[in-house]
Parts: C-alpha cells; structure tokens; sequence
C-alpha cells in the first residue's frame, strides 16, 4: 500500500498534537513535515512543544525530533516535501485563509480542521459517508487557483459529527425541523482540565460561534453542486443550543426532530 507523505500545518497546538499522535502508526500516511509560527520554529518538536504537550500518550518518536517549520517562510520546502497537508492553525480566519489559499497554489492539497474556508463555495466541506459527491468541485476550484494538483477541502464543525450522519438517512422520511443540544467537550476548545480550571463542577451554556455553525453547517453538508459551487439546501430548519461541559473528549448532542411522514421506532433503526 502506498504511503502519502504528509504535513500539519499548527502541529504543536493541541489539534496539532491530535493529528500528530493519529499518524504515529498510520498505514496510510508517514509524517514528514511539522510546521508552527516563527517562534517554534527551528527547534525539534518535543521541544518546540515543551511542557504543552496535552495528549495521554507521550510524543510519536516518528515526530519527536522532527524540526520545526516556519508555517509562513517555509511554505514552499513544506509544499515541495509532502503529498498534502492536515491545518490545525489556530490564528485569525483571515490569515488561515490567506495561508490555505498560498499551499493550495504551491500545488499542496490542504486538508482543514479549520472554520475559515468552509463557506467558500467551491471548497468541499465534507463527511465523506454522507456527500463525497461534493469533491468533484475541486475541479472548479483549481481553475480559480490556477492549479493542477492543489486545493482545500475541509472538515465540518465537530459537535456536526454526533448528529448529522444519524439524521441524514433520516430524510427520507422528510425532515421538517430539528431541535438540537450539543454537549461539547473541552478539547473542542483546545482545552484540558489543567489549562480550563474553570470547567470543573462546571457547565457554560454558551459557545461563541457554535450554534450559527450547528444550524448552517448540515445544509451546506446537504446541498447540491450546481456550476462549479455548492449551493446549500433550502432545509431542514434546525435550531441549536450548544454547551461547553467538563468532559475531556467527545461531544453528546440530544436531537429533536419533527417529519412530514413520521417513521415507525423500527423504520429509523431499519435507516441507520
């Protein structure tokens, strides 16, 4: 099986670290390429991460003594060692996209855990068991970048990933609006207890951001390709509230939902 050389892209915050520990043992991917701002870069990871290493497992030896890249000076040696990259930056939205856009057309595919591309409308936001279809607008993507190999697809907002596959085999059955609680754990944050005290015996019943994201998000996951962009569906309304709660990982949500033909206990679990 061939490996695909691979980058991350803010690899020593705790996404970063995430996908640092995934590829450890990955028969898929081989880890070459660790990048983060200018001020960890040059010194070896483990070092460049020093005592903010947030996973439960020690640091891969594969990443351990990896030298650090300048995410922004060194774009081009990063674009011309790997296949693609995995971004887990966390700066401003403007910077992640400018910086996505400057991968992309050095011919790296960019792969986002990112917020800042997934309302551009030729950029994939993708789950790939529920809309895999959505890939073939990278073609119309790389004729706006002028590229031949690289784009940016991205992935939805997380607290998505508990709900949406459940209900999307659900709409058959005509979906007409859904009530949803998410109950998001701290490291969506890029939190653990050690560095979010405040959480402990705790429950925030507000999350900047997240519940436009909850309510938006699925219909552009639903939406259509339709000349060269995706055109997102016209519904199911859904109505989010979503809380941060002293879990480390893993986010709950509780879901509500309203059907034109309402499905039998033995109809959904026929669907899933």
């Amino acid at each position: 099986m061939k490996q695909y050389k691979v980058g991350v892209l803010g690899a020593t915050g705790m996404v970063g670290q995430r996908f640092v520990t995934l590829l450890a043992h990955h028969p898929w991917f081989s880890l070459c390429a660790v990048a983060a701002s200018e001020r960890s870069a040059g010194k070896p990871y483990h070092e460049a991460v020093g005592n903010r290493w947030a996973m439960d497992t020690p640091i891969p030896e594969n990443a351990r003594n990896l030298i650090v890249c300048d995410v922004c000076a060194d774009k081009e040696l990063i674009a011309g060692s790997v296949d693609f990259v995995f971004c887990a930056l966390d700066t401003g939205k403007d910077e992640i996209k400018s910086l996505e856009d400057a991968y992309a057309m050095l011919e790296c595919p960019v792969v986002s855990n990112n917020s800042a591309h997934r309302w551009t409308e030729d950029v994939p936001m993708v789950i790939p068991e529920l809309n895999s279809e959505h890939l073939r607008v990278i073609a119309s993507q790389r004729k706006r970048l002028g590229t031949r190999r690289g784009f940016i697809a991205v992935k939805s907002n997380c607290s998505l990933q508990s709900y949406v596959p459940l209900l999307h085999p659900l709409k058959a059955f005509g979906i007409k609006q859904a009530v949803v609680c998410t109950y998001q754990a701290i490291s969506g944050a890029g939190k653990t207890f050690k560095t979010m005290p405040e959480i402990i015996d705790n429950v925030i019943p507000y999350i900047g951001g997240e519940e436009e994201k909850s309510e938006k998000e699925p219909l552009k996951i639903w939406g259509n390709v339709e000349n060269g962009e995706i055109v997102s569906a016209d519904g199911p309304i859904i109505t989010a509230q979503c809380l941060r709660v002293p879990v480390s990982d893993g986010h709950t949500a509780a879901v509500f939902v309203s059907f034109d033909k309402k499905p039998t206990k033995e109809e959904i679990l026929s669907a899933w």
